[in-house]
C-alpha cells in the first residue's frame, strides 16, 4: 500500500514518527513536507495530501497539522476526498469502515506518538464495508459533482 504523509509545523514531529513507523512495516510512502518545524500554511499540504490520492500516486493519505482540524478541512475541499479527524482508535476503524475515509486527519498538539500509531495502524488495514455505506458515500459524490440528490 502507498500512503502519502503531509503536514504543518505543528504536526511535523508527529509525521515524522508516523513516517518511520510506517517504512518499518514496509509501506510505500509518499511524504510531501513540511520537513521542518518552521512555520507553514497547512493548507498546501491537506491539498498536496488530497492531489497525490486523486492522481493516483497513493491509496490513503495521513494529514497532521497542530490539531488536525485545518488540514482536514483544506483536504475535504478536494472533491473525492474524505478526510476524517481521528483522535482514538474506535473513529479511527468507522472513518474507513463506514465513511471511506481516505485521508486520516490527526493532531499533533492532541495525540500522543504512541495512540496515534496505533490509530493510523487501524486506519490502514479497515476496509471500506460498502453495503448501505456505499449509498451514503455515493450521495457525497454526486453533490461534490453539482448533481441534484
Amino acid at each position: 500500500m502507498r500512503v502519502v504523509l503531509g503536514a504543518d509545523h505543528g504536526g511535523y514531529e508527529l509525521k515524522e514518527a508516523i513516517r518511520g513507523h510506517l517504512e518499518s512495516q514496509g509501506y510505500e510512502v509518499l511524504d510531501v513536507g513540511t520537513y521542518s518545524t518552521d512555520s507553514v500554511d497547512y493548507p498546501m499540504y491537506g491539498f498536496a495530501v488530497g492531489n497525490a490520492i486523486l492522481k493516483g500516486e497513493a491509496d490513503l493519505g495521513i494529514a497532521v497539522c497542530g490539531t488536525g482540524q485545518g488540514i482536514s478541512i483544506a483536504a475535504n475541499k478536494l472533491p473525492g476526498i474524505r478526510s476524517a479527524v481521528c483522535t482514538e482508535t474506535f473513529s479511527a476503524r468507522m472513518a474507513r469502515e463506514h465513511n471511506n475515509a481516505n485521508v486520516l486527519a490527526l493532531g499533533g498538539r492532541v495525540v500522543g506518538v504512541g495512540l496515534a500509531l496505533d490509530i493510523v495502524d487501524i486506519f490502514l488495514k479497515t476496509e471500506f464495508s460498502g453495503g448501505r455505506h456505499e449509498r451514503r458515500i455515493n450521495l457525497i459524490t454526486d453533490f461534490e459533482l453539482g448533481k441534484k440528490v
